[in-house]
């Protein structure tokens, strides 16, 4: 395995490592790629705060995404994998499921630098897979899904039971193997593929499986949601918490049906990274 990093870093025994510095800047991919069969590129630039120049998206998520595919195509690499996401196809928690099939309609920069790259390498001589995750969660969770695990380690009733708008979320553990799986030949090449846990939960389910995992009750109170609504109004988190009550449903049929087999279980995956979190 061949790791390419921005800067030399250590990694584990058995992991081959290359500085090849910043997606910012075009970047010889010749000496990376030697002897390489297959390429996972996972590098970009997520959300990095209001402001920022479309631009900055468009070069390292778009610009440098097909850069590295073409030095792939050239030294003969057999399968590229990109991780594209969710927002390429929409952003929009409004409740109407996302198909595979759907006219994507990104909604921000990020978004559309990702289906940008993803078009770029529909053009190429390449056996191209690109992976569309939504939210993962695991060990080091951040933002929003964080929130949720300090608040089912409140030892208190938590007012949130009436939050039941479906929500597609995606285990790391899926994520791993559905990257597995996309290098294998069985995973038919110049697709674009939804990566999800297979079934859709709610607020309160998330909550309830995080405090089973801590041993404790579900301790959810179905408060209606808008009254919750017009408290965060009140409090400025609105627009989090419309994050947080509206749904997404992206389920991976694609992908399950190329022969997919995710190995976590949504619920099980949520208790056991809030034991984690309380063992660490």
């Amino acid at each position: 395995m061949r790791l390419a990093q921005r800067r030399p870093q250590p990694m584990p025994e058995g992991v081959e490592t290359v500085a090849t510095g910043d997606l910012s800047e075009p970047i010889d991919w010749r000496p990376a790629l030697e002897g390489v069969d297959h390429v996972v590129h996972m590098a970009g630039l997520a959300h990095a705060g209001p402001g920022l120049d479309e631009a900055l998206y468009a070069r390292i998520n778009t610009q440098a995404t097909l850069e590295l595919a073409q030095a792939a195509a050239a030294s003969g690499v057999r399968r590229f994998v990109y991780l594209s996401s969710i927002k390429a196809l929409s952003g929009a928690f409004d409740g109407r499921p996302l198909t595979e099939d759907a006219e994507p309609g990104p909604t921000d920069p990020y978004g559309r630098s990702k289906l940008a790259a993803e078009r770029g390498l529909e053009a190429l001589d390449l056996d191209w897979v690109a992976l569309r995750p939504v939210l993962i969660y695991g060990p080091g969770v951040k933002a929003n899904m964080a929130a949720l695990l300090r608040l089912a380690r409140l030892p208190v009733p938590l007012p949130f039971g009436g939050l039941k708008a479906p929500r597609s979320l995606l285990a790391v553990e899926n994520m791993a193997d559905a990257i597995r799986f996309a290098l294998l030949p069985e995973c038919p090449a110049r697709q674009v593929y939804t990566v999800s846990d297979p079934e859709p939960i709610d607020v309160a389910g998330m909550l309830a499986a995080m405090r089973a995992g801590l041993g404790r009750a579900p301790g959810l109170l179905a408060i209606p949601e808008p009254l919750l609504r017009r408290l965060a109004r009140f409090a400025g988190r609105e627009e989090i918490f419309l994050k947080l009550a509206g749904s997404l449903v992206a389920r991976p049929a694609r992908l399950l049906s190329a022969g997919w087999q995710p190995p976590a279980e949504t619920h099980a995956a949520l208790a056991r990274l809030a034991a984690e979190s309380r063992a660490g």
